[in-house]
Formats: structure tokens, C-alpha cells, sequence
């Protein structure tokens, strides 16, 4: 016999769970042997558990087992998502397709939230603080800290609207202050407090909380002279920097902190004396180098080893010709022939190395006169480049680990060498929106990339923190009123939902009208209730297929076959492939993938990983395995991972769903279909 209860209440709920069936039934069981007895029975809707008791009676013995099981609902909250991107001075009309072609019965809209942000480069502003109060003493730090309160105390005098903002930060609107990873938690797919990222946000948000605070401007005038003191006490007598105090003379740092403070010039028009005398110490320092490797190279000249026509400008001497290109201080005689020398290695090597190396060649030697050379770099740098209207111009590259294959700061400097160099104010600003993008979907994790992003947006082209014009959106019939009074000051960002029976087909269809200077974006997202098998497959820049195969031994060892409805049986070992898709670089990105009711996990500890060259972390749990990804890279990925059959039945085969918790409009969900266990 078998009985069903409410666990909360112990009452009987037999006829909710088994109307019209035979509770009890008689099995006859021959001596010695066992025999099994079945009940199909249908869960009505609401119940989320159920205590069962199955009891064998014989003769004037019985014996009973009750358990409780938990049940899970056929529905899945689904999020569909559309990230809208709208160029400056365009008019764009984008489409929500499963809102608009919606016919299934059994679907039941929850929630329509439209998202838009019309002046994203205060995003860049709101890095600073990053730079201002990083923790570590060593000299490029030091340094940033520094350039962090004098660029920024350059953008706060220069509008007294900048200002403003700023206040109204501080007092009226703390949610702007929120980290990305911290807002819109009704989007994402997993609680920010259930990832590993939490400290990540809270970090964020503590940074952004104190901004109001980092940028008043006596605060700012005295942090920057106590980190300009500093920094004048790190440099040695000799004009190095070291990285840490105690180490060894540091020429990459030295030159980094010579065109940090070339960039200042730039931004001011002139350096202050303090300022000065750390040049011109570092200037003598750097000389004295360059002509040292000169010299090495004479030696190997005469002792046959090479000859001077032969390439000998690396890196190093790239970098010190582009920080040396900021300064008109003039060489000293004793190392002309050495600046000459490398400066004609540079002339005559360009096109042999990186992209990085070459477009501080095209400044170092636009600054000195070869206009030529320099133009011919950028047309080579040009030939390169790939554009397109969402993501303006950038190069797909394979970046590595070395300072000079460092994406971001590759991408800023390009900008400089398109402003200064190619005097191209469209492409300045083309290749600005792929950096804004950037910031979208990532947060740039060094100082130093922080510091040349912040240059490059906030400094080159056009003035995109003066951007206030306000968008005209509207979706379908309905025309959302967006203006300064309802929007997050700075970043224009603005947020609106719509309920159950308020949302309606016609709000598929969006238009929106950018009538700035600068690129707008935001994203629609449509949450609904839907049978799990009815799921379809949804994709963004994101795409995400799962599939399941069955391991089978045959003579040449273990196989992987593609499963179907009649293939899999009690005790089998499944492998579940998860393949990942994404046309742009993500952090923070959760993937979570619901398990058919069915099976159970092989792995059941939730730990690390590497494979396949990407790191992440593992998470098991009891419906579904989760998977937390810090960086998701641009490409194709594969996650496998088994299971084991462990009851037969038709099962659900459970829905898979990846998401950006940074950008949660980057989004996707594989489609659901079943699966059926028999008996061996």
C-alpha cells in the first residue's frame, strides 16, 4: 500500500495525488524471490514536497518506509534577452522575436524591464578611484595614484557640470555608485551572495561608493602631493625607478612613469617643477641605457658576432624612443650616435614587430620629423583593423602576458597614434566605442590599463563627458518619457518594468532615437514561466548547446554515442556536453545546467578546475550543475561533465542557461526536450 502527506501539515493527501488509482494492490512472491510494485501517479500543481509511506503486509507482519522527496515544478522562470546598441545621431529599431511570436499556450509573461545608458564614458570616470587608492607601495603605483588624482582634477575643473554630477552622486542617488556585478539581481540567474564574485562586487561598489569623497578637489590637491612627494622619494640617485624598494633599477618602470608624465604634459600643456625634475633625472638615466646597449652592440660588431645593419632594437629601446618622443629636452652629444642608430632601426624594423611596438614607433617618429615612416605605419595598422557598428575598430589578435601584449593598453595607444598621427577624428572615436564596449562587459583589471583606458577616453577626440542629450525610445505604441529628472546622473542610465497583463505583443518592436555625439546601449529583457520541454533555444553574442552521450564499451575501448529516446538504461554512465560560443570577452560569467530528476552527478565535490585552457569553478548541486567562470575569452568552449542513470522514466533533460553577471543582457539558454529510461 502506499500513502501520500503534506510534510508540513502530515495530512493525508492521497486524493490530490493518486485520483481513481488503487492505492493497495496484492503482488505475489514466489519463495526466495523479489518482486516489484509500481504506482503512476501525477503531482498536481503548488505541491513543492511529499512525504510517500509504502507498506508490505503479509500474513500478520508488516514493514513500512517513508521518505520525503522534493518536488520541482515543470516551469522554468526564462529570461530573454536583446541588447540594444545605437550608434551616435542614429535611429535604430530592434526586435524582441519570442515576445513578438509568441503562441504557446502554457507561457506566462512575469516581467518586461528595459535598461538604457546614454552617456556610458562617465563608466570610465568611475574607474578612477581604482587607480587613486590601490593598495601596494611600489613605484608604478605610486605613480598611478598620482596621474589617478591629477587627470581627474583636470576633468572636475574643466565643467562645472562634471561637478555637479558628482554631487548628486554623493547625496541623491547611491544606486549609481552600485558595482555592475551588483545590480539588477532580478536578471540574473543566481544571486550575486551564492557566486564566488561577491568580494569582487563588494570591492567595486566600496570603490564607487567613495568617489563623491576621492574627487572633492582639496582632497584630491593634497593626495596629490603626498604622492608626488613619494614618488620623488622613490627615485634613485641615478634617475631609476626600482619597482619595489629594495630591488634592482627598473628600466621598463622607469620608462613607464617618463610617458605617464609625458601624458600630463600633453593634458596640461606643462609640467610643474616638481614634476620636471623627476623628468629630467629619468631622461639622463634612460639615455645613459640606450647608449649602453649601443655600446654592447659595438662589441658584438667587432668581435664578429654580428653587423650594425642587422636588427637590434627590441622592445625596450621601442618603448624608451616613445617616452623620450614626449620631452624636447635634448640629447647629449656622447649618445647621439646611439638615439640616431636606434631611431634608424626603428625606421627600418617597423614592420617586424607587434602592433603595440609599432604604433609607438608611428608617434616616436611623427614627434621627431619622419612624418613619412610614421604614415606609413598607419596605413599598415589600418590594412589591419576590422570594424563594425557595434563594436567600432579593433584588431583580432592573440594577446599574451608580456607588458607589450597587453590588450587594453595596445588599444589606447592606437587611439593616440589615430588622434596625433593619422589626425583622424573618426577613427578616434571608432576605435574609443570598442574600448567602451570593453568596459560593458569586463573591468579593466591593472593599473596601468586603467590608467591609458582613462587617458584615451576621457582626453582623445571628442569631449564625451559633455554629452547630456537624452534619448527618444519607444516601445510599440508606448513612448517612455526619459529625461534628466528620472535618470542616474552622468551615465544617463535609466530603468523602467512593465508587469503580467501590462506587457503586450507591440512591445516587441523598440525604437530608439541616439540624438548625442556619443554611442548609447542598454538591453530589453522579457522574464516568463514556461513548460520546460516547450523551452526553445535562445542566443545573443552568446551560444550555448547541450547534448548528452552515452558511454559504451566496445572492442577498441570506451565510446561517446549521441543518445536518443530508446538508448539509455538503468546504471548507464552519460557524459553532458555543454558547448559554448561568445563573440566578445566576458567576466564573470555563471553557467548553470539543470540535470534531468533521473540521474545523479558522478562528481559530487565542488571545487577548481583548469581545462582546456580556462579556469573555473565547479558546483554541484542537487538539481543542477554550476559552473563560475572569471574569464570567458573570445571563442568556442567545451564543459563535459558525467552523470549516472539511476531510475527509469520520461524525463525532462533540464534546460542549460549562461549569463555575464557583469552585463546580464549577455545571455543565453539551450532549448529543452526529454528523455527516456527503461529497465534492464
Amino acid at each position: 500500500k502506499i500513502d501520500f502527506f503534506d510534510p508540513l501539515t502530515g495530512k493525508n493527501i492521497n486524493e490530490l495525488m493518486a485520483k481513481g488509482l488503487v492505492l493497495s494492490k496484492t503482488v505475489p512472491v514466489a519463495a526466495k524471490q523479489s518482486q516489484m510494485a509500481e504506482w503512476t501517479i501525477g503531482v498536481p500543481e503548488g505541491i513543492s514536497a511529499v512525504t510517500y509511506r509504502i507498506t508490505a503486509s503479509a500474513n500478520q507482519h508488516s514493514d513500512a518506509e517513508e521518505n520525503t522527496v522534493v518536488v520541482l515544478t515543470n516551469k522554468m522562470l526564462v529570461t530573454e534577452t536583446l541588447p540594444l546598441n545605437v550608434n551616435a545621431g542614429k535611429t535604430k529599431t530592434f526586435k524582441l522575436e519570442r515576445l513578438a511570436n509568441n503562441t504557446s499556450t502554457t507561457l506566462r509573461s512575469h516581467k518586461l524591464t528595459f535598461e538604457y545608458t546614454s552617456n556610458p564614458a562617465w563608466y570610465a570616470l568611475q574607474a578612477l578611484p581604482y587607480l587613486m587608492e590601490y593598495p601596494y607601495e611600489c613605484a608604478e603605483q605610486t605613480f598611478s595614484r598620482y596621474y589617478a588624482n591629477d587627470i581627474s582634477a583636470f576633468v572636475m575643473n574643466s565643467s562645472p557640470k562634471i561637478k555637479a554630477v558628482f554631487d548628486r552622486w554623493s547625496k541623491l542617488e547611491p544606486s549609481a555608485l552600485l558595482s555592475n556585478l551588483e545590480k539588477n539581481q532580478e536578471l540574473k540567474n543566481i544571486a550575486i551572495e551564492e557566486t564566488p564574485w561577491l568580494n569582487d562586487a563588494k570591492d567595486e561598489s566600496e570603490n564607487k561608493r567613495r568617489m563623491a569623497l576621492l574627487f572633492d578637489l582639496n582632497k584630491m590637491g593634497n593626495e596629490k602631493q603626498a604622492a608626488l612627494k613619494k614618488l620623488k622619494d622613490m627615485q634613485l640617485a641615478s634617475g631609476a625607478f626600482e619597482w619595489f624598494k629594495g630591488m634592482y633599477p627598473d628600466r621598463y618602470i622607469t620608462q613607464h612613469i617618463l610617458a605617464g608624465l609625458g601624458y600630463l604634459s600633453k593634458i596640461k600643456g606643462s609640467l610643474t617643477e616638481d614634476e620636471q625634475e623627476i623628468v629630467d633625472k629619468a631622461i639622463g638615466y634612460l639615455d645613459a641605457q640606450i647608449n649602453k646597449d649601443y655600446e654592447e652592440v659595438l662589441i658584438m660588431v667587432r668581435e664578429k658576432h654580428t653587423t650594425l645593419e642587422e636588427q637590434h632594437i627590441s622592445y625596450t629601446q621601442i618603448h624608451y624612443l616613445y617616452a623620450r618622443s614626449f620631452f624636447k629636452t635634448s640629447i647629449p652629444s656622447s649618445f647621439t650616435k646611439a638615439f640616431d642608430y636606434y631611431k634608424a632601426q626603428g625606421e627600418k624594423y617597423w614592420l617586424k614587430n607587434n602592433r603595440y611596438a609599432q604604433g609607438m614607433l608611428a608617434l616616436a617618429l611623427f614627434r621627431d620629423g619622419k612624418v613619412a615612416t610614421a604614415q606609413k605605419i598607419v596605413t599598415s595598422i589600418k590594412q589591419y583593423a576590422l570594424e563594425s557598428d557595434e563594436m567600432g575598430m579593433y584588431w583580432k589578435e592573440s594577446y599574451g602576458y608580456y607588458w607589450h601584449e597587453a590588450p587594453i593598453e595596445t588599444h589606447t595607444l592606437m587611439i593616440e597614434v589615430a588622434a596625433e598621427v593619422a589626425q583622424d577624428a573618426a577613427m578616434v572615436d571608432k576605435l574609443k566605442l570598442w574600448l567602451l564596449k570593453q568596459k560593458q562587459t569586463t573591468r579593466w583589471s591593472t593599473t596601468k590599463a586603467t590608467a591609458t583606458a582613462c587617458y584615451a577616453l576621457l582626453m582623445k577626440g571628442s569631449n564625451w563627458l559633455a554629452e547630456s542629450s537624452m534619448p527618444v525610445v519607444e516601445l510599440g505604441t508606448q513612448k517612455l518619457v526619459i529625461d534628466e529628472k528620472n535618470t542616474e546622473a552622468g551615465t544617463g542610465y535609466f530603468k523602467t518594468s512593465f508587469s503580467g497583463t501590462e506587457i503586450k505583443k507591440e512591445m516587441a518592436d523598440i525604437k530608439i532615437q541616439n540624438t548625442s555625439s556619443i554611442v548609447n546601449w542598454g538591453a530589453i529583457y522579457w522574464q516568463y514561466f514556461e513548460n520546460i520541454d516547450k523551452v526553445t533555444a535562445a542566443n545573443t553574442s552568446l551560444v550555448i548547446e547541450k547534448n548528452l552521450f552515452l558511454h559504451q564499451k566496445t572492442a577498441e575501448g570506451d565510446k561517446l554515442v549521441a543518445t536518443d529516446k530508446n538508448t539509455l538504461q538503468i546504471g548507464d554512465l552519460v557524459t553532458v556536453r555543454l558547448v559554448i560560443k561568445t563573440d566578445r570577452n566576458l567576466e564573470y560569467v555563471h553557467l548553470k545546467d539543470g540535470r534531468p530528476a533521473g540521474f545523479e552527478p558522478v562528481n559530487v565535490l565542488s571545487q577548481y578546475k583548469y581545462s582546456n585552457g580556462m579556469g573555473y569553478y565547479e558546483s554541484t548541486r542537487d538539481a543542477s550543475t554550476n559552473f563560475f567562470i572569471n574569464y570567458l575569452n573570445k571563442g568556442t568552449y567545451v564543459f563535459e561533465y558525467d552523470l549516472r542513470v539511476s531510475h527509469k522514466g520520461d524525463f525532462s533533460i533540464g534546460v542549460s542557461s549562461i549569463q555575464c553577471m557583469y552585463a546580464p543582457e549577455f545571455a543565453a539558454h539551450s532549448s529543452g526536450s526529454r528523455v527516456i529510461v527503461g529497465q534492464k
